[in-house]
């Protein structure tokens, strides 16, 4: 894959790099600032970028800014998000356009190389890829509480596996079901939340993820 790296910390952004190219992917291009950030992914047009959110020159959202500029550019252009922090409002931001490709994990998940690459090379194909420390935020917080609780231990189970971007059989497998069982569980989860399913794996989770993350 060609991939954009946009990240200030110098250790970071070369621990980067070298994890990528290990994995045999070319990271095309590097940048250190959220102007830098959008020239970058306008020209190159990666087959994902890796963004952090916090970049200069003021330190606050300007790489979140600038992938959400290029996405307008180039709808579905794909993004793996990197923040510090679990900040709601930019994920929600990310969901909003419902095109896919998108990703957001926590900078200390980049140590765990196996789990960082899969959710790189899924959100490069086009779908999800959430932390499940930013799912667990998301489910805590800013939802509709009565109709999330209607939901039994297992549905919660089965929609924070869902969240992260997992298929159905890769959720049977965390959960030693069968794949039957956890369509079973979804039809289900999706009746009490009110929300229309979907065959298009991608679209059920961003339709999940926002519905949850609605104020």
């Amino acid at each position: 894959m060609r991939i954009v790296v946009a990240e200030d910390l110098y250790l970071l952004r070369d621990g980067m790099v070298r994890l990528l190219e290990a994995y045999g992917h070319q990271v095309v291009a590097t940048s250190t600032t959220g102007p830098e950030t959008l020239d970058a992914l306008r020209r190159w047009r990666p087959d994902v970028a890796v963004v952090d959110v916090r970049m200069p020159p003021t330190q606050t959202d300007e790489g979140l800014r600038a992938a959400l500029a290029a996405r307008g550019e180039l709808p579905g252009l794909p993004v793996l998000i990197l923040s510090q922090y679990v900040e709601q409002l930019y994920a929600r931001e990310l969901l909003a356009d419902g095109a896919g490709g998108i990703g957001y994990f926590l900078k200390e998940s980049v140590f765990d190389a196996d789990q960082f690459i899969d959710a790189l090379e899924r959100v490069a194909a086009g779908g999800t890829a959430m932390d499940p420390a930013v799912i667990a935020k998301l489910l805590g917080s800013g939802t509709s509480h009565r109709r999330l609780g209607q939901l039994t231990e297992r549905e919660h189970s089965v929609l924070a596996l869902m969240a992260e971007g997992l298929s159905n059989q890769a959720i049977g497998r965390k959960l030693f079901l069968s794949e039957s069982a956890i369509s079973k569980y979804t039809t289900s989860m999706f009746g009490k939340l009110g929300i229309t399913d979907d065959d298009h794996s991608n679209r059920r989770v961003l339709a999940v993820l926002t519905y949850l993350n609605t104020p």
